[in-house]
C-alpha cells in the first residue's frame, strides 16, 4: 500500500452467474484512496463504477461473486471480513453517500429519527446526548433550523436537502472515507455545486477520504485530486487530476475530454459505437472496436496498465511505440 493509502483496491475480480453461466464484470482492477484526498473513478454507465465501490462494502447483489483480489483498509483485507465484522466497517468508517437521496430515506420516518438510528448503531448514544450530535450533523452540512428541521419527515425536503441529510447521516458516523456514488446526479447545476463545496469542505476540516463516483468529467476537474479512467470492467488510466487534464493518455479518456461540452468553437465530438454488454465477448483490448488508433495487436491482446509519468498509468499498446 502507498505510505499515504487509506484504502487500496488490489487486482480485484468480479462476475455475475447470468443463466447458468458466468459473466465477467470486474477485470483486475486496482486503485488507491489517499489521505484527505478525492479520488474520481469515471467512465460510461455500465462499465463497472458503482459495482467496484460496492464491493468495497460488501453491498454486491446475491447474483454477483467477487472471484480474486484484495480491499485493504487499515492493513486488513475487507474480503476476508464476515457480514458482521462488515456491519461496523460499513457506515462507521467507510460511508455510502447513495447514488439517489430521493429513495435512500424512509418516507415513514422523520429525517431525524433515521439519523438518531444512525448515531445509536454506530456510536451507542441515545437520548439528548445523540440529539445534539443529530443536530451538530445538520448543521455541519447547512440545513437551516436544524433543531426542527429533525421533525421533517423527508417529502418535506427539497432534493438538495435530502441530499444535505443522506451527508449528515455519513458524517454522523465520523467515517474516515466517504463513497459518493453520483451524489448530484438528480441536482440542478446550482445545487450540484453547493453539494461538491459541502464534500469539499467536509474533506478539509476532517481529513476524510472521498471516493466520487461519476461520469461527469466537468465535475471531477474542480473537485478530484486523482482520477482513475474505467471501460467496461477495466482502469484503463490513472494519473493525477492536473496531468490528466493536461496530458491525457489513453484514446478512451482523449475522446472522454473531446466529448465535454466547453466555449471552444470546434464540434461536440462523440465516441463512436456502444460499451460492450456484459455477455459481449472480446478479445484484446475492450476499447478496440471504438478507437480510431486500434491495431493489429489490440485486437488479440490485453494491455497491461503501466506507468508513463509520475504516478500516471495508462494500458494502450501506443505507449510502447
Amino acid at each position: 500500500m502507498n505510505l499515504m493509502s487509506v484504502l487500496e483496491v488490489k487486482n480485484l475480480n468480479l462476475g455475475f452467474n447470468v443463466e447458468e453461466s458466468f459473466q465477467q464484470a470486474l477485470f483486475d482492477v486496482n486503485f488507491a484512496l489517499e489521505k484527505g484526498q478525492t479520488l474520481a473513478l469515471v467512465g460510461e454507465s455500465g462499465c463497472g463504477k458503482t459495482m467496484s465501490a460496492m464491493s468495497i462494502l460488501n453491498l454486491i447483489p446475491k447474483t454477483a461473486k467477487i472471484t480474486s483480489g484484495e480491499i485493504i483498509y487499515n492493513g486488513e483485507n475487507l474480503l476476508d471480513k464476515t457480514q458482521k465484522e462488515m456491519s461496523k466497517i460499513r457506515g462507521g468508517k467507510i460511508a455510502l453517500i447513495p447514488q439517489d437521496p430521493m429513495t435512500s430515506l424512509n418516507p415513514l420516518y422523520t429525517v431525524g429519527d433515521q439519523l438518531l438510528e444512525v448515531i445509536k448503531i454506530h456510536k451507542g448514544l441515545k437520548g439528548n446526548e445523540a440529539k445534539r450530535q443529530a443536530i451538530e450533523a445538520f448543521e455541519a452540512v447547512q440545513i437551516p433550523d436544524a433543531r426542527n428541521r429533525l421533525n421533517n419527515y423527508p417529502h418535506e425536503f427539497s432534493g438538495g436537502m435530502k441530499q444535505r441529510a443522506v451527508i449528515a447521516m455519513a458524517l454522523a458516523t465520523d467515517a474516515q472515507i466517504l463513497i459518493a456514488d453520483e451524489p448530484t446526479t438528480a441536482l440542478d447545476v446550482t445545487i450540484q455545486s453547493q453539494i461538491m463545496k459541502l464534500l469539499n469542505e467536509i474533506k478539509q476540516n476532517n481529513q476524510t477520504s472521498i471516493l466520487l463516483i461519476t461520469h461527469d468529467l466537468a465535475l471531477v476537474s474542480e473537485n478530484s485530486q486523482n482520477i482513475a479512467v474505467m471501460y467496461a470492467g477495466r482502469i484503463v488510466e490513472s494519473a493525477p487530476a492536473h496531468e490528466f487534464f493536461s496530458n491525457p493518455n489513453h484514446p478512451y479518456s482523449q475522446a472522454l475530454l473531446k466529448s465535454i461540452p466547453s466555449n471552444r468553437q470546434t464540434p461536440l465530438e462523440t465516441i463512436k459505437g456502444q460499451p460492450p454488454t456484459l455477455s459481449q465477448k472480446i478479445d484484446g483490448c475492450r476499447f478496440h472496436p471504438r478507437c480510431d488508433f486500434c491495431g493489429g495487436k489490440c485486437q488479440t491482446q490485453i494491455p497491461k496498465l503501466i506507468q508513463i509519468g509520475q504516478n500516471h498509468f495508462s494500458a494502450c499498446f501506443l505507449n510502447e511505440i
